[in-house]
């Protein structure tokens, strides 16, 4: 029956009635259609009330007459005899455009661009579908318009597989299935087959096939087959294979093939690649294992082979419990030879570096924080890891353990670290062990538990305490002249203990004027006391040495005053429509008592007699505090400028604010008991971000009194002889960083790439410790494979200046120095596929170019083309890696890489 024929409503109902009457014998004999899905295309004039009137009849069957409890109703069944071969669910589907139906040949054709038949998690659409009810297939076929042009594919989707077909037949009862001019996606793989079997919902077969990560019909590059065996999202193994370039064929063949399409984690090896050094050789780089030792724990082993004998190891363990903790664990063993044994500069070395980072989840444990980041290792590591600049010129080790506990409903709480610190230049290593802080916040002992109305003033009144304290050594870890590293960690051992009580009063504020009064009072405990004398016969320093328990105290008292003075000016002309001058002024006074002057003393520094003062408790962990009564003033100043601007485009927009100057403060402070020199130096700060593109810091420190001929200041100030100078100024410092782009990438999308490209975000050594953290050393190392092509250039730099006013070795006068440098980091597109980067860095002081690297990228679909040169500096390398954009075969590449060092 065909439900375009136009045919008169008796005709039409009384094949309906015909077709109803055969459809339930087919559904007494166990068909596979579904009653209720097959009316409604069919039969929706006459089928509803038949199946109300039934409904209504079985109702009536089950009600007991007169209401009798004791008489049990009875439910009328119906017993169906399932047919032999019968579908497990009903079949949904539908037609487009229309259906034909053979009830003898049990036959069902649907046509339209989108016909559908459903049967449990199988879902065909297709223009074409037959369904035969005897042998339970389903065909399906591909429809061309009078041109030749392809109106509509199979869609075939089943479980997790999707497949694109030309045509399919597929067993409803069993799931297998063949289909003919196939695509499918087997994770990041494009698969492409004349020929697919399916077997079961994991496992299928493909003849002449071909596989690849380009997602174009007709594909870059592909590796061919002619037998290849898929076990879903797991495996794929194919015959022999060989790889072929926009359709022609390349003479390399491999007998088989094995290729994980496994998601997530899985064990297997990790390619190298070749590389070559003018110091250590040819080498096979990065080859490696990754192993899963459980569902906490995994390990990456790698190792680097040079011909002239050095290699590198690395063991990097990784664990993780989730919702509790997680942490990666990096050894790094490098021995390496430099030049021919026998050459005049041949040399070896053997260099460790061992790291740690721990870091535990905040809710395992409320209120109990374990972290650790530890980075140590030999002096000279940093300096012999090849094509990392950044870290061969890192001369500083860090590391740090830190437990903490806070108590809940508790006032108080405490934390226990250990802290390392290396200087590969020096050679010098110290470490802080323990390190314990014990924190009690401010309580207010004349608060009522349970208060009511406003506190009386001496209800605020609080009371804190801080308290740390702390031991710690260092050493030399190559300087045989200071004993051996124990006898230097057990002279060197010192610690040390600091108190700290603040009292405050928080008083109401008066008017604009906010009032705080403030007592201090501190203790600092010490493990020894050091006394300097001048040795006339050999001219130089002695130093006496007295080891004990020793105290030292400090009270001071203050008073403070801060409000806040706004101004405004306002335009009707223009897009500035207002500029808002703030001005936050204060001022304190306090007094502290000489407590600690008995702890000073005179001493010759030098031949000519000069005397300086030093205190006892010099070289101590925590040092001195100072000598002297200090009864005075602090003031200070800090102004804030923004502006609120139309927007240019939208004028009923909001106001826009934008900050002219962030801050600009001036502040010092005046001793009253002091007999001379009352006045502290001025120190000058200034922070702006001009249009959120050019952020500006600056900072100056003037001396406000005289100096005589030979440079020592006098008790004169400066503005007798200049009136309107600062005074002298001493140091200042300007940083200038500043950033340009074109194309239209968001401020969210540009803090991203900044993030990606962080080297700080990462370890530095390459090793990885997550799979995030690998990917990002892999970026900021190799920048021209993950360029940004929507953005036609870009550019930021920054700009520093340091200036410093330093005493004469002879102490007569002052010297001036100064420093400059200024860093770039700039691209550019040469055309829609073509990039060019440059980074560098230059020290104009010294007129010295330091570490330039550049970059050139090609964009070829889904291939990519970087080229990377480091041609400036002690370490200089170029790189050359053509390879697939996907990261399933990044190992299958072109790569070419040289390193230089000069000596």
């Amino acid at each position: 029956m065909n439900h375009t024929n136009k045919c008169t409503a008796k005709f039409f109902s009384l094949y309906a009635c015909t077709a109803l009457m055969l459809l339930l014998t087919v559904c007494k004999t166990g068909s596979g259609f579904s009653y209720s899905k097959f009316h409604i295309s069919l039969t929706a004039d006459t089928l509803p009330l038949v199946a109300t009137k039934n409904k209504a009849r079985l109702a009536d069957t089950t009600k007991v007459p007169g209401g009798d409890t004791s008489v049990v109703p009875k439910t009328d069944t119906f017993n169906f005899k399932i047919a032999k071969g019968a579908l497990d669910v009903a079949v949904d589907y539908h037609a487009d455009d229309s259906m034909v139906m053979s009830v003898p040949g049990k036959n069902i054709i649907l046509y339209g661009k989108k016909s559908t038949v459903n049967y449990d998690n199988n879902n065909l659409e297709a223009p074409h579908i037959e369904y035969n009810q005897s042998t339970n297939l389903v065909k399906a076929h591909l429809t061309k318009d009078s041109m030749g042009k392809v109106v509509s594919y199979v869609n075939f989707n089943q479980a997790d597989m999707k497949t694109q077909s030309d045509s399919i037949t597929f067993d409803m009862k069993t799931g297998k299935g063949i289909t003919k001019g196939t695509y499918t996606v087997q994770g990041e793989m494009y698969v492409y087959a004349e020929k697919i079997k399916r077997v079961n919902q994991s496992v299928f077969y493909a003849r002449h096939g071909r596989f690849t990560t380009c997602n174009l019909d007709t594909p870059h590059f592909a590796f061919v087959s002619d037998k290849i065996k898929f076990i879903n999202k797991k495996m794929a193994f194919t015959g022999p294979v060989h790889p072929e370039f926009e359709g022609v064929p390349v003479p390399i063949i491999l007998p088989f093939g094995i290729y994980p399409l496994t998601q997530g984690r899985h064990s297997g090896l990790i390619m190298p690649s070749f590389t070559a050094n003018d110091q250590m050789g040819l080498a096979l780089e990065g080859l490696g294992y990754y192993k899963i030792l459980s569902d906490n724990w995994d390990v990456i082993l790698r190792g680097t082979l040079y011909s002239y004998g050095g290699w590198t190891a690395s063991l990097a363990p990784r664990y993780m419990k989730r919702y509790r903790y997680s942490g990666n664990i990096g050894l790094d063993v490098q021995r390496f030879k430099t030049n021919f044994k026998g050459d005049p500069d041949f040399s070896s070395s053997q260099t460790f570096n061992f790291r740690w980072t721990h870091s535990m989840d905040t809710k395992s444990r409320p209120g109990v924080t374990f972290t650790a980041n530890v980075n140590a290792g030999s002096t000279k590591f940093n300096e012999q890891v090849p094509n990392n600049p950044r870290l061969n010129f890192q001369n500083q080790l860090n590391s740090s353990i830190n437990y903490a506990k806070v108590w809940k409903d508790r006032p108080y709480n405490v934390s226990i670290g250990a802290n390392h610190s290396q200087n590969s230049v020096t050679r010098n290593i110290e470490v802080k062990l323990p390190d314990v802080v014990f924190n009690l916040n401010t309580i207010y002992p004349f608060r009522k538990k349970e208060s009511a109305g406003t506190p009386k003033w001496y209800e605020n009144l609080g009371i804190a305490l801080n308290t740390n304290a702390k031991s710690l050594t260092s050493f030399y870890d190559a300087d045989t002249t200071l004993g051996s590293i124990p006898d230097q960690i057990r002279e060197n051992l010192q610690w040390g203990a600091t108190h700290n009580v603040p009292i405050t009063l928080s008083l109401p504020q008066l008017g604009p004027v906010q009032i705080a009064p403030s007592v201090s009072y501190s203790e600092r405990w010490f493990q020894q006391k050091s006394r300097y004398s001048w040795n006339g016969l050999l001219n130089k320093f002695d130093t006496t040495v007295t080891k004990g328990f020793y105290t030292a105290r400090e009270m001071s008292f203050g008073l403070s005053a801060s409000t806040r003075i706004f101004g405004m000016f306002t335009f009707n002309k223009g897009r500035v429509k207002q500029i808002r001058h703030e001005v936050r002024p204060y001022l304190s006074i306090s007094y502290r008592p000489d407590m600690n002057g008995k702890y000073f003393y005179t001493v010759q520094n030098d031949v000519s007699g000069r005397t300086g003062r030093y205190t006892v408790f010099d070289r101590s962990v925590y040092g001195a505090y100072g000598e002297g009564r200090f009864g005075g003033m602090s003031f200070g100043i800090d102004n804030n400028v923004s502006m609120k601007v139309k927007d240019k485009k939208d004028t009923a927009a909001a106001l826009k604010k934008v900050n002219l100057l962030d801050g600009l403060s001036i502040t010092s402070s005046y001793n009253f008991l002091r007999d001379s020199f009352k006045l502290e130096p001025i120190n000058v700060s200034a922070r702006s971000n001009l249009f959120e593109k050019i952020n500006i810091t600056a900072s100056a420190l003037f001396d406000p009194y005289q100096t005589d001929s030979i440079g020592d200041r006098i008790d004169k100030l400066v503005w007798k002889k200049r009136p309107l100078s600062l005074g002298r100024m001493m140091s200042a410092q300007v940083s200038l960083q500043a950033s340009f782009k074109g194309g239209g990438k968001s401020a969210a999308d540009n803090q991203q790439d900044q993030q990606m490209r962080d080297p700080d975000n990462y370890n530095n050594t390459g090793m990885p410790l997550d799979e995030y953290q690998q990917e990002l050393a892999y970026i900021s190392n190799n920048p021209g494979e993950f360029v940004d092509f929507s953005i036609p250039w870009d550019i930021s730099f920054g700009y520093s200046f340091r200036y410093n006013k330093v005493r004469n070795f002879n102490f007569l006068g002052f010297s001036n120095t100064i420093n400059q440098d200024v860093n770039w980091n700039s691209s550019a597109n040469l055309s829609p596929k073509w990039k060019i980067g440059v980074n560098g860095f230059y020290n104009i002081t010294e007129k010295e170019l330091g570490t330039i690297s550049m970059y050139l990228s090609r964009e070829m679909h889904c291939w990519q083309m970087a080229i990377n040169i480091s041609p400036v500096g002690r370490y200089k390398f170029f790189n050359l890696t053509i390879s697939p954009k996907s990261g399933l075969l990044r190992d299958i590449k072109v790569n070419r890489t040289r390193y230089f060092v000069d000596q």
